[in-house]
């Protein structure tokens, strides 16, 4: 309860231009000196789709992630293409997710995309999404990027899904 309340008093004062900016000054973010693209060669319309979120999105009847772990949770959430609205949730205390839990669609756009594919205007959406959580911290994102990153790279490929769709929270 009281790690719930600093989390909600954290992400109220990063509201704040002058402590949010003296934050980004100190953040040391995971820099690449490569671009990995590739570049597209078939229509859109002809492409396999995949949603993946940061924005610990989940099915409500999945584990949430871990809220308890200060460095966040490395782990992933595997989320029916086919899912209803009804039938998803957030789980995450990092970020105020107000507007996204009205329209969860801000964060994991899944109305657009089948809108898009009603038009004829990309192709199949893959069998299954993906849900991060996106505040990872310390020995976690050794795990997300050697471990689970590239577990969701593998299905994402055996999937033979043509654009993954990177929606952060």
């Amino acid at each position: 309860m009281v790690k719930d309340f600093f989390n909600k008093i954290m992400v109220a004062l990063y509201r704040i231009p002058w402590i949010k900016n003296r934050w980004a000054q100190n953040f040391n973010a995971q820099e690449s000196d490569t671009i990995p693209w590739t570049p597209l060669l078939k229509p859109l319309s002809h492409c396999k789709i995949a949603l993946l979120t940061t924005g610990g999105v989940h099915l409500k009847n999945d584990t949430p992630f871990d809220m308890k772990d200060k460095y966040g949770d490395p782990t992933y959430r595997k989320i029916p293409s086919s899912v209803a609205l009804k039938d998803i949730t957030i789980t995450h205390d990092y970020y105020n997710h107000k507007d996204a839990d009205k329209d969860i669609n801000l964060i994991f756009p899944i109305e657009a995309l089948r809108d898009a594919q009603q038009k004829g205007l990309v192709g199949e959406s893959a069998e299954f999404f993906y849900s991060f959580m996106g505040h990872i911290d310390k020995h976690h994102i050794k795990t997300l990027m050697e471990q689970t990153a590239k577990e969701v790279a593998h299905l994402l490929k055996k999937e033979k899904v043509d654009i993954a769709f990177l929606v952060p929270a």
